[in-house]
Order: C-alpha cells, then structure tokens, then sequence
C-alpha cells in the first residue's frame, strides 16, 4: 500500500496534520477517521489503508498537532481540547473542513468513524447535524454534554460496542439509546457480549480494561461496509 500523506489543518492558531489515505481510483466516498486518544496508532492507520483499498478516501484526523508519548500524556492532551463541548466539536469540525477541501473529495458523500475517543468524536459531528452520509463508532465513548436535538441528526448511525466495556457501562448504554430515540435519529447499536474496550487493536496492552477481540473486530468491520454499502447504493 502507498503511504499515507499529510494533510494540513488548522484550527484557530493550532496547526494539525491529517493523515489521508488514497484509492487506486475516483473514490466512492471519502471517510473522516478519528483516532483513539492517542491520536494515530498503527491500528488507526491501518483502518485507513483498509478503507483506501476498497474505494475510499481515507483521513485520520489529529486530535492535538502533537503527539503523546504514553497514555497519561495522552490525558491531558485531550483535556486540553475538552475543555468545553465547543471547544472540543470545533476541533472536530478542523478536521472535516480539511478533508471536505480536498479536490478527491469534491462530489462525493462523506462520513466519519472513530475508535474509542475517537468513537465519541465521530458520534459528537452526528449529534449537531454534520452533513454526513454515516457515523460508526468502534468502541467509543457514549456520553456527552450536548445531547442531540429532534430533527438535528441526518448520518445513519452505527456503535459497534463491547458488552463488557467498564469504560461505557449499560446505563451508559441505555442513555444513548433514549437520546437518539428522543432525537429521531436513524441508529444501529451492534453489542458483542464478553468484549472490553479497544476490540479492534491487537496491540498488547497492560490495560485491563482493554483486551483484543478477534471476532469482535471482524464482525464491526464488515457491518461498517454493510452499512456504507446500504446508504451509498
């Protein structure tokens, strides 16, 4: 596969380098992929070469414009951009201004996912009605201090959830639902009973939280497509 190109973006005086990954030809559709926090992993990168290679326009987004060298870091890093929900949708919306400007992606539909933070990042654009064809959530983070509102969501939505997460517990799960009911919102929620946080990254880790889930990670991926090809036929 090709390398993956950086990509400038810029949010306010905050320089970010996206990371985009380019079909063989015209794409089907361009994706917005939001790391873990992070910020891009081999893992991440990977699902982006894996998206290219079916079609897509691929580009992982820069949480930071910087890069976190352990996990605690990483923390505080994304406390930085959370420090309010505007604040934090704002860098969102960075990254998908970028892509969205890339001659590939003239004309053609745009969605987002995301892995763990990045799971909520893609689900925040739906929930303040980003025009997006989908938004897929691996593993990520449910709650949020901006609920959506009736009538604001347009992406089809699809989480793709560990059942034995700690991280996002059922009354976490279940407040998600109640809110895309509330919101009129189009949504798939796969849950996969056994499976902790960060299913889809086969790096070891010293986190219990966490564990790699082969079928876990099979099964999402495959229903991520199944759903693009759905919204996109």
């Amino acid at each position: 596969m090709s390398e993956l190109q950086r990509v400038a973006c810029q949010d306010g005086d905050v320089a970010l380098t996206g990371l985009l990954a380019r079909p063989h030809s015209a794409p089907r559709a361009a994706v917005l992929v939001f790391p873990t926090i992070m910020n891009p992993t081999q893992s991440v990168m990977d699902k982006a070469q894996d998206l290219a290679a079916r079609g897509y326009l691929a580009m992982v987004a820069d949480f930071y414009g910087k890069q976190p060298e352990d996990f605690d870091q990483s923390r505080e890093f994304a406390m930085e951009i959370r420090q309010s929900p505007e604040l934090y949708r704002q860098r969102l919306r960075a990254s998908l201004k970028a892509l969205a400007a890339l001659d590939d992606a003239q004309g053609v539909p745009i969605g987002t996912i995301g892995f763990c933070m990045g799971g909520q990042a893609a689900l925040e654009l739906a929930r303040e009605g980003a025009p997006l064809f989908a938004a897929v959530s691996f593993h990520g983070l449910l709650g949020t201090d901006m609920p959506a509102q009736p009538g604001k969501v347009s992406a089809r939505i699809l989480v793709c959830h560990g059942d034995a997460d700690p991280m996002v517990p059922r009354e976490q799960v279940v407040k998600f639902w109640e809110e895309m009911d509330a919101a009129s919102a189009n949504w798939h929620f796969h849950s996969y009973g056994g499976v902790k946080h960060g299913f889809t990254n086969p790096a070891p880790t010293q986190n219990p939280a966490t564990g790699y889930d082969a079928s876990a990670d099979r099964q999402s991926w495959a229903a991520m497509y199944a759903l693009f090809d759905e919204v996109l036929a």
